[in-house]
């Protein structure tokens, strides 16, 4: 029950009710005495969020496994096909697959590192790259009735981050200023360079003085009630119907870009309309200008004997075709005994074993202990879907030369076939 206190505190209590008797013994009151449990109620919610998001990240690890072994055969034969097309038609349909298929890898690890706390890998970016890939999706996605205008400066300055982390960033921001104009609006999206003192940085709790790259995303929607602003941050906290938002968008973005040493603010006026605005702290340092989907000369093979081991038959099949088009020879195996089986027949010929870490029979860590007693000379590169702290355990104790992640990529396959096979 909830109460209001001689200060105006709304508290939560406990009301215990007790019969008082006169000296007769006869009913004469009820004695009520209301013990103040808010903290405790909120330690308890606390606890159960913390559960849900135990159990998200569970989940989410689970299906993480399966689904980068769907996308794994979906990716590589789109780089396959694009090497073998040569009319702009295809390239432009495989690239638009491409780009929805590696979204659908992303958001696995965007699940993963919201429910389990891990961080993205940051390297240097520049913005305006990953914000033309937002606007595409958005245009292709957000209702006709939404007028779109995205405004990028070309001259942005460069960033330190995660690209889909950024991403999460972008687009969650973009499916709430969405979800405020369900009659349609006008929605803009806005990036540019800007520098904040000192007196600036103080009014922003963590914030500090330097360049900034800046990120509006602005709406003329229904706006924000001026009582609930400072809560929309808070996990799990949603104006949205049951089953039309967890909460968890805004709370994201919020964790992302504190993380990011950042800070973002926020302007609404009811039945006008929402801005944010997102700080992310620039680097001086530059890269290519050049497309990220710019072709790169991808290393050879030189004969190499690689044995690809995995339960899935569309990855054995792709990644067979794959290397065999970069120079190398290829035998497959379904599972670690009949792996097994290959080296004991071909010991002296295989030169790298690439498996799978999940696989039934004989998974991929007691393949590779039973490697390192019959044939410690052969190279071995496990492959994994999943990023459970148990199987990166199995593979840190492992012989092994390197780890590939899925959903693989042909280039990174490549590159680190290369590292292991051919540099010294």
């Amino acid at each position: 029950m909830k109460k209001t206190t001689r200060g105006g505190k709304r508290v939560i209590v406990e009301s215990r009710w007790t019969l008082m008797n006169d000296e007769a013994g006869k009913a004469k009151s009820i004695l009520i005495v209301d013990t103040d449990v808010t903290e405790q109620r909120q330690l308890e919610i606390q606890f159960r969020r913390a559960q849900r998001l135990e159990n998200i990240g569970t989940l989410a690890g689970g299906i993480a496994h399966d689904l980068n072994n769907v996308l794994t055969p979906i990716l590589m034969s789109i780089e396959v096909l694009q090497r073998r097309k040569s009319d702009e038609r295809s390239k432009q349909l495989l690239s638009t697959i491409g780009m929805s298929a590696q979204r659908g890898a992303d958001i696995v690890k965007q699940v993963l590192t919201f429910a389990r706390g891990t961080e993205g890998e940051r390297t240097l970016l520049q913005p305006k790259h990953f914000l033309r890939e937002v606007e595409k999706i958005t245009k292709e996605t957000f209702p006709r009735s939404i007028a779109l205008k995205f405004e990028v400066k070309e001259n942005l300055w460069t960033i330190i981050g995660d690209a889909t982390q950024l991403h999460q960033i972008a687009l969650n921001l973009l499916v709430n200023a969405r979800d405020a104009m369900p009659e349609g609006g006008v929605l803009t999206q806005k990036a540019e360079n800007t520098s904040i003192n000192e007196k600036h940085a103080r009014l922003h709790l963590g914030a500090e003085a330097g360049n900034y790259v800046k990120l509006i995303v602005k709406d003329n929607g229904a706006g924000i009630p001026s009582e609930i602003q400072d809560k929309i941050f808070d996990p799990f906290f949603t104006t949205k119907e049951i089953g039309k938002g967890t909460g968890l968008g805004l709370s994201t973005v919020m964790t992302i870009v504190k993380s990011y040493g950042g800070f973002l603010t926020l302007n609404s006026t009811i039945g006008k309309g929402t801005e944010f605005n997102v700080f992310i702290p620039a680097t001086n340092a530059s890269t290519s200008e050049d497309s990220p989907e710019r072709r790169v000369k991808l290393p050879m093979g030189k004969g190499e004997w690689v044995l690809v081991v995995d339960d899935e038959l569309s990855i054995r099949e792709i990644t067979k075709e794959t290397l065999e088009v970069y120079g190398y020879r290829i035998q497959t195996a379904k599972d670690g005994v009949e792996a097994l089986s290959v080296v004991e027949r071909d010991r002296d010929k295989i030169d790298l074993v690439l498996t799978d870490m999940m696989m039934p029979n004989m998974d991929g860590a007691s393949l590779i202990r039973r490697l390192e007693r019959i044939a410690p000379d052969i190279k071995v590169v496990a492959v994994s879907g999943v990023t459970d702290q148990d199987v990166l355990e199995k593979i840190k104790k492992s012989r092994i030369e390197a780890f590939l992640p899925k959903p693989i990529h042909t280039e990174n396959l490549l590159k680190i076939l290369d590292s292991v096979l051919h540099v010294s």
